[in-house]
């Protein structure tokens, strides 16, 4: 491998204040989730994958208000409906009533706001309802997929590494990746969905590649510069695999930019994770992972 003979920007020093700032940001997270909990009794906002019920997405072609619509909803019988503007002429409408036919509750749904709008011309965009026993399974599963995801690319990199501490530093960072896609969602008050989960998952196999990158650099120019300290070698090595990163997370952005702009509402939560899971694992690669494992490791 060729080591360019330029000089190299000190990733590292900004170590112990990368450190800080995710402490900071974990408790944020954990005090903003404890006062939803104390607030509405649930720390997140989850999708009807989760809960269970029915979820209609309508388009108006006149601005609807959604105070208006949970109103009549309840004046229908519908207990606690749930209303999530995306725009002047688009509103997600959540009922905890479960039926086969969703298209049918959506239509009705559609009827009764149609009442409060009659010159206004709603469609029905989405529609689909799901059990409370499937949604609380599909929780469970969602979360133990997410866990076994970062066992198994805990294993994997110790294997192909052959050191724990190249391990250890891979995952927190994967961790961190997770943890700030979650934060992200907590902060907008965001639905988690099984397209939030998908992004996770997503995010995580694209993080752990930079990642792997950044260590076969630092595993070969620690074999080539076996008298530099692991500090200096770790610095080369980020700066090596700097260009390629960044070019690699530019296009990804690009790419994840564009469905989140043009791709409309039904994806935009997945983008929109996807966005910031990019963003924060090519940060998370490049000032997590590598000090992580420099602080665990046996050499020095």
């Amino acid at each position: 491998m060729y080591i360019a003979k330029t000089s190299n920007y000190d990733f590292l020093k900004y170590r112990y204040i990368v450190a800080c700032y995710t402490v900071l940001v974990f408790v944020g997270a954990l005090g903003l989730y404890a006062y939803h909990y104390r607030t509405r009794g649930s720390g997140f906002s989850y999708g009807v994958e989760f809960t269970g019920g029915t979820q209609v997405l309508v388009r108006s072609s006149d601005p609807i208000n959604s105070s208006v619509v949970r109103a009549a909803l309840e004046k229908q019988g519908w207990r606690g409906p749930v209303t999530r503007e995306f725009s002047d002429n688009e509103l997600l409408i959540r009922v905890g009533e479960y039926v086969n036919d969703s298209q049918g509750l959506g239509e009705k749904i559609r009827s009764i706001i149609a009442q409060e709008y009659p010159e206004s011309t709603l469609t029905i965009l989405e529609s689909e309802s799901v059990g409370p026993g499937v949604g609380a399974e599909l929780r469970s599963k969602s979360m133990r997929a997410v866990v076994i995801a970062l066992i198994a690319m805990l294993i994997y990199i110790a294997l192909t590494f052959w050191s724990w501490s190249y391990a250890l530093g891979a995952v927190v960072a994967l961790f961190h990746d997770a943890f700030i896609m979650l934060a992200f969602f907590l902060m907008l008050d965001r639905d988690i969905t099984m397209a939030f989960i998908s992004a996770v998952l997503a995010v995580l196999g694209y993080s752990i590649n930079d990642t792997i990158i950044i260590f076969s650099y630092i595993r070969e120019n620690r074999k080539k510069m076996p008298e530099k300290p692991l500090y200096d070698v770790i610095n080369i090595s980020i700066n090596q695999s700097l260009r390629r990163t960044l070019l690699t997370s530019f296009s990804t952005t690009l790419a994840v930019g564009s469905m989140l702009i043009f791709g409309g509402e039904a994806i935009r939560d997945f983008c929109s994770a996807l966005l910031v899971g990019i963003i924060f694992g090519t940060y998370s690669s490049i000032f997590m992972a590598s000090p992580v494992m420099m602080m665990v490791s046996k050499e020095k």
